[in-house]
């Protein structure tokens, strides 16, 4: 169950709010999103975003998708360091052919949960600066949300569904025992052209293709026939990825000083 109506009891920490709110008329009915000309800047400081499972596809072609922490959760890589975003410009230009992830295009809207009443709430991050007292497109239309929220409601539903399905997807491969540990390496060049040192970028889990490959012939079926055979091979493709992001990185770094005199 779903609400837009404030209520104690809230949990949770969401990665870019800094400070949710359960979406009221009280305290947000003169409240309006003004329209903003980088709407993704704030994507800037963070090189990991959830994703769900129906984007591995998508977000294959841009970034590669990994696994991490206890939970396995599913990240694009945008970066190669923590608060260096290698596909949001400077100025907070997201790059046009880069796959948005519905993490960040359901902000500031977030839905948080309710241990009281075992439901549902619609939040909104208060500190998101486009939200102001007056803006253009308003929060409430008299005391019933306005469009621009009933949307937010159904996207940020829909995106619930996805994460539920991304969970579901997970404990599969987990009962499956699909996931490895695996590092990303690079070797840099030195002056001479000899191989230095390899260096490690990151170390995450992956589907093992050799686990995979080992699976019952039943178990395999299941994966085909549910369609999360599909999505294991995404993910595969996007580890190539690894090799553009140290491309792009370098190619930053060696455009940085001439930023800097320019």
């Amino acid at each position: 169950m779903t609400d837009t109506t404030a209520s104690a009891g809230l949990t949770g920490n969401v990665l870019f709010y800094s400070q949710p709110e359960p979406l009221s008329v009280d305290l947000h009915g003169k409240l309006g999103a003004n329209p903003v000309d980088k709407p993704y800047a704030f994507v800037a400081g963070t090189h990991l975003i959830p994703l769900t499972v129906t984007e591995f596809a998508p977000a294959a072609l841009s970034y590669p998708v990994i696994f991490v922490g206890d939970n396995k959760q599913p990240v694009a890589v945008m970066g190669l360091r923590q608060e260096d975003n290698l596909f949001v410009g400077p100025e907070g230009d997201f790059r046009p052919e880069a796959y948005i992830p519905a993490y960040i295009r359901r902000y500031p809207f977030v839905f948080a949960n309710d241990e009281e009443q075992k439901r549902m709430i619609l939040c909104i991050d208060r500190g998101a600066p486009f939200i102001t007292e007056g803006g253009e497109t308003p929060l409430f239309d008299g005391d019933q949300p306005s469009a621009y929220v009933q949307q937010a409601m159904e996207f940020c539903n829909n995106f619930e569904q996805e994460r539920l399905r991304t969970e579901s997807f997970v404990n599969l491969l987990k009962d499956m025992d699909l996931f490895e540990t695996r590092e990303s390496v690079f070797t840099p060049r030195n002056p001479d052209g000899s191989a230095g040192p390899q260096q490690k970028i990151a170390e995450y889990f992956a589907i093992s293709e050799d686990k995979l490959k080992a699976l019952p012939a039943e178990k395999f079926a299941e994966l085909r026939d549910n369609g999360a055979l599909g999505q294991i091979y995404a993910h595969l493709v996007s580890l190539l990825g690894w090799d553009r992001l140290i491309a792009m990185a370098f190619a930053k770094a060696a455009a940085q000083p001439v930023a800097a005199n320019a």
